[in-house]
C-alpha cells in the first residue's frame, strides 16, 4: 500500500486512518513460510503540531520450527510499529533509525517499511516453549512428548583413562 502524504504535511490536525491485509509471502525460515496468512495492518498516520506520526498496529502468526525439538507451531503476537515521518534529514546528527524519510513525491510504501519492521521484530531463537528440553542426543526422542531413558554420559575415547585412575 502506498500512502499519499502530501495533504497530511501541509494541513495540521489531518490523518488518515490505515487498514489492510499486508501480504508476506516470500519469508522464509528453515524451508517453512513463515506468514501463511495476510496480516492485518489497523492504525493511522497524522499530523499533530507539524509532526507527522505514523503508528499501525500489526496482528501477526508466524508459522515456526522450534530450534530445539523441531515442532512446527504458531505464534500470534501484536506488533505496534510507530515511526516519525519527515520530507528530509537536517543534520547529520539524525539517523535514519529516529526518522522516515518520505520520497520527494511525498508517498510512503507502507507495505516495504512495515515489512522491515516485522521481520526485524522475530526472535533469533525460536523456541515452542521457554523450558522446551529439545531432542535426546541419543535415540532423537522429543523429550517434551516422552521421557527419554537413553545413556547421555559418554566420555571422549581419549580422556578415558583419566576415568579409569580414579576408579
Amino acid at each position: 500500500m502506498v500512502l499519499a502524504l502530501k495533504q497530511i504535511f501541509d494541513v495540521v490536525g489531518e490523518s488518515q486512518s490505515i487498514d489492510y491485509p499486508l501480504v508476506i509471502s516470500d519469508c522464509e525460515i528453515g524451508g517453512l513460510p513463515v506468514f501463511e496468512k495476510p496480516i492485518p495492518v489497523k492504525g493511522r498516520v497524522y499530523n499533530r503540531a507539524g509532526i507527522v506520526m505514523l503508528e499501525v498496529s500489526c496482528e501477526v502468526t508466524m508459522h515456526l520450527c522450534c530450534d530445539r525439538c523441531l515442532t512446527v507451531f504458531d505464534r500470534s503476537q501484536t506488533l505496534p510499529v510507530s515511526h516519525i515521518l519527515v520530507t528530509e534529514l537536517h543534520s547529520d546528527a539524525d539517523t535514519d533509525d529516529e526518522y522516515v524519510v518520505v520520497e520527494e513525491d511525498m508517498t510512503l510504501d507502507l507495505d516495504e517499511l512495515l515489512r522491515a519492521d516485522i521481520l526485524l521484530s522475530l526472535p533469533s531463537k525460536i523456541l515452542c516453549k521457554e523450558d522446551c528440553k529439545g531432542l535426546c542426543s541419543v535415540c532423537g526422542g522429543n523429550r517434551n512428548e516422552k521421557e527419554c531413558h537413553c545413556e547421555e554420559k559418554s566420555i571422549d575415547p581419549r580422556l578415558q583413562i583419566l576415568g579409569d585412575l580414579l576408579k
